[in-house]
């Protein structure tokens, strides 16, 4: 289970900042406030959509490592976990979504590394499960993915599906997960 701490509540007023980092995946935009993470991209995409005004009123500035503490923990951390060091991420949290999307990103946090669940069982975990397809779609919209292990959910079948990665990113995440983990 993932250790990092989540916090529902945001200031609408912060300015935040961004770092873009290379990793095995492709670019990774990291986005932080002073207090918290607030969204993982793929790709150099600015500012995540639901980021945007009204939500950012003071805007994002471009950092630099050694600019901002958080977000060099958090790359040290991404850097760690794409070595196979690191199994659980320790990073406070802050995504913004609706009450349900928050709940279905908290449930995220319990699949185990190099497990996986399905919609309907990640639903049923959250009390209904025939909301497998809003889970998907809460899923589909978080903003810290990764340190928010959304990856770790498939298809009752068993297949990859949907992952704003891109399907090869997820399958890559997975693979690499159970390979450390046999390695242990």
């Amino acid at each position: 289970m993932t250790t990092t701490t989540m916090t529902t509540t945001s200031n609408p007023n912060r300015q935040l900042a961004r770092t873009v980092v290379e990793s095995p995946i492709g670019e990774l935009t990291l986005l932080a406030s002073n207090d918290a993470v607030v969204a993982i991209r793929f790709g150099n995409e600015l500012v995540a959509p639901h980021l945007a005004p009204p939500h950012l009123t003071q805007g994002v500035v471009d950092v630099r490592p050694g600019e901002h503490a958080l977000l060099d923990e958090a790359v040290r951390q991404l850097d760690e976990y794409f070595e196979g060091d690191r199994l659980e991420f320790e990073l406070p949290l802050e995504p913004i979504g609706t009450p349900f999307q928050l709940q279905a990103w908290m449930a995220l946090r319990d699949i185990p590394y190099g497990e996986t669940i399905s919609y309907g069982e990640q639903a049923r975990r959250l009390g209904d499960r025939n909301k497998s397809r809003a889970v998907g779609a809460a899923n589909g919209k978080n903003p810290i993915p990764i340190v928010v292990p959304c990856h770790r959910v498939v298809g009752s079948n068993g297949h990859l599906t949907g992952f704003g990665g891109g399907i090869e990113v997820k399958a890559w995440l997975l693979e690499h997960e159970l390979r450390v983990r046999a390695t242990r």
